[in-house]
């Protein structure tokens, strides 16, 4: 996908306001070990974590729900969970800027995060699929207030209410060496993890670093490294919230 792809689409979204538009049609998790996604009642969403039970439950990583919409199960086709979701939307989000939170019945809310990529394994739901589907996936979230959520409950577009993160992989590893602690350094293996990346994409960090400058290189090393600095975790990565137009500060 194109860089800055994330930029454009908050760019080309309409304004809007914060009335109900759509409503969960249906919610899905994916226990540890389990082959695909399980469909539940109710899903309780734990703040800075995720869904409970759910094997995507991690407080660092920014790829801790799924949700996807209705009207691309429609225009595909699409056997019910073909794509993996943990929350299906009757309406499309697409359009909806990174950043965005969403406020999932009274009190649970989620933040936008970047477009979901196609993998190879959705080619077995549909012949081509990963790509034919583009970027009609769905979004990636983190969860912003805990709540218990059901089928049925209204959703709520709150705005943009966090700074955005790129959509294309390489832009997201630069924005997790940007918010690096002053003096301090980053594992591979945590920066994929922290830019929602798969772990086999460490292989291609040296070479990203180097394209990227001394400035950035400095701050990422192979897990065997020895270095007088210490390693950063992910403090404070996902903490900024946006504060007036395209700025970002610690929350209040």
């Amino acid at each position: 996908m194109p860089p800055g792809t994330a930029r454009r689409r908050a760019r080309c979204t309409p304004p809007h306001d914060v009335s109900t538009r759509q409503v969960i049609a249906d919610l899905s998790i994916r226990p540890a070990g389990a082959p695909a996604p399980v469909r539940v009642d109710a899903m309780c969403l734990v703040a800075g974590s995720g869904a409970a039970g759910d094997r995507h439950l991690d407080p660092l990583s920014p790829r801790q729900l799924l949700l996807a919409s209705s009207a691309s199960y429609a225009a595909l086709a699409l056997a019910p969970q073909a794509l993996r979701e943990n929350l299906l939307l009757d309406d499309d989000i697409d359009h909806l800027p990174s950043g965005t939170v969403l406020r999932i019945g009274a009190e649970a809310q989620v933040r936008l995060m970047f477009a979901c990529e196609a993998c190879a394994r959705l080619d077995g739901h549909g012949e081509r699929l990963a790509a034919r589907i583009g970027t009609r996936r769905g979004v990636l979230a983190r969860v912003v207030a805990a709540g218990i959520i059901h089928p049925g409950d209204p959703v709520r577009d709150l705005g943009q209410r966090f700074p955005s993160w790129a959509d294309d992989w390489r832009l997201r590893v630069r924005q997790v060496l940007d918010a690096v602690a002053p003096g301090a350094v980053v594992e591979y293996a945590q920066l994929a993890r922290l830019a929602g990346i798969q772990s086999s994409y460490c292989r291609a960090f040296p070479r990203l670093l180097r394209a990227l400058g001394p400035a950035y290189a400095q701050k990422a090393i192979a897990a065997r490294s020895v270095v007088p600095q210490a390693r950063w975790a992910g403090a404070g990565l996902f903490d900024a919230v946006t504060s007036g137009r395209g700025s970002a500060s610690a929350p209040v």
